[in-house]
């Protein structure tokens, strides 16, 4: 039940003995949504049941706000349309939609059988040295974010998935090239939904990841699709819905558990962590960061998806810093992140530059001013050369913490720099 309705076990426990009570109105129409109550028999915004897939018709492929339609390939389309090129209105309906659905549309995701994507159409034929060209466009891209931060990335990984979805309706191809090419377009949209919650918009990137997840199934790649919900369960944590990141991350570990993927169940077992602790659930969460450490000290397997690439002892230390932030716990905090320092890819600016600032946070709320100021002089070097507004927003938060101490002459130079730097790109 806390699978299908998103909310917590030890939530559900307390409805059951009726010690608590669901009063918002958001997690009321999830947690019914979510048990499949008919929405005729409720006199509330209910999705309606999914449309039998022989009433599909292919085109036109308009955007719909509903992710419980039929898995087909017109659908996957339609939902691309609605990321990067529907109108104001197919945002809004979507927007409107996807809290309240989120449930269902991961239950469907893992349930439901997606129709075969393939197209003998007049046009010119899908060959596969054009699909190792626009798989390496999606990895250059993913490579420049990792580097600089997400910046003008969004515009070009829309252009990217409007010339997909162009590839999608006009070229020629069989079934295995259609899921290579649903693949492409998965990764892509997952990378672009990423891209647009780093520029600081929280409500548009659900959309991407619908669609990547629709793309996903068509793919037949659960790998891809457990990608998209990690990043859905970042979304969930960070925008005051943790236990959607522990459904997705759940659900993600569940899909892929008859795969050798040690490092792909490695980082969403993190996901899950952050979302557990979100939630204040100690346990499970240093739980599920116990397990991703032992998973991720096996190393890579060959099955593991190449853009994982970044998992490493040093991303499981950091994130095991932020969960103990989150736990009102510095000490173990700042241990943690001394630990990533340590084991960090270098070249990934943004992760070290987020680590770094919730280090900043640890030592400060421990009252070592001195560690605190000079890990935020590291920070704000980064904060010269990223574009990320989630990483500023980081910035923010940590400058924020220095007020209340700003007698301190450490603290002064880090407020005199940063007002230097606000003024010199304002």
């Amino acid at each position: 039940m806390a699978q299908l309705t998103g909310l917590s076990q030890a939530f559900l426990s307390m409805l059951e003995s009726g010690n608590r009570r669901l009063t918002n109105i958001d997690k009321i129409i999830e947690f019914l949504t979510g048990l499949g109550v008919p929405a005729d028999l409720v006199s509330l915004p209910l999705p309606h049941a999914p449309v039998p897939a022989v009433q599909e018709a292919p085109v036109p492929f308009v955007g719909d706000a509903d992710p419980t339609l039929p898995w087909t390939a017109a659908r996957m389309v339609a939902a691309l349309e609605t990321a990067v090129g529907g109108s104001a209105m197919d945002r809004r309906r979507f927007l409107s939609a996807s809290g309240v659905t989120l449930t269902a549309f991961v239950n469907a995701w893992d349930t439901t059988e997606a129709e075969p994507l393939r197209r003998a159409a007049e046009g010119s034929r899908l060959t596969h040295d054009l699909l190792d060209a626009l798989q390496r466009t999606t990895d250059n891209l993913r490579t420049m974010d990792a580097c600089d931060g997400s910046g003008t990335l969004t515009s070009l990984g829309n252009r990217h998935l409007q010339f997909l979805k162009h590839l999608t309706e006009e070229t020629s191809y069989d079934e295995a090239t259609g899921r290579r090419l649903a693949a492409i377009i998965a990764d892509t949209a997952t990378q672009t939904g990423w891209f647009v919650f780093d520029s600081g918009d929280r409500n548009r990137p659900l959309s991407y990841l619908y669609a990547a997840l629709r793309a996903a199934k068509a793919s037949h790649d659960v790998r891809l699709g457990a990608g998209a919900l990690s990043y859905i369960a970042i979304h969930g944590y960070s925008t005051g819905a943790p236990h959607h990141a522990v459904t997705a991350a759940e659900r993600a570990r569940d899909k892929i558990k008859k795969l050798d993927t040690p490092a792909l169940e490695a980082m969403l077992l993190t996901r899950q962590a952050r979302g557990h602790a979100k939630l204040g659930e100690r346990q499970a969460a240093l739980a599920a960061l116990g397990r991703a450490a032992e998973l991720c000290a096996k190393g890579r397997s060959e099955y593991d998806p190449h853009w994982l690439y970044w998992i490493n002892e040093g991303e499981i230390h950091g994130q095991a810093g932020s969960v103990y932030l989150d736990l009102g716990d510095p000490r173990s905090a700042v241990a943690s992140f001394t630990k990533a320092r340590e084991a960090l890819n270098p070249t990934d600016h943004r992760t070290r530059g987020l680590f770094l600032s919730r280090a900043a946070t640890a030592h400060i709320e421990q009252g070592d001013l001195e560690a605190g100021c000079a890990t935020a002089h590291e920070v704000l070097d980064l904060a010269e050369k990223l574009q990320s507004a989630r990483f500023e927003n980081h910035v923010t938060s940590m400058i924020q913490k220095l007020h209340p101490v700003a007698h301190s002459p450490y603290v002064q130079d880090v407020l005199e720099r940063r007002t230097a730097m606000t003024a010199t790109r304002s």
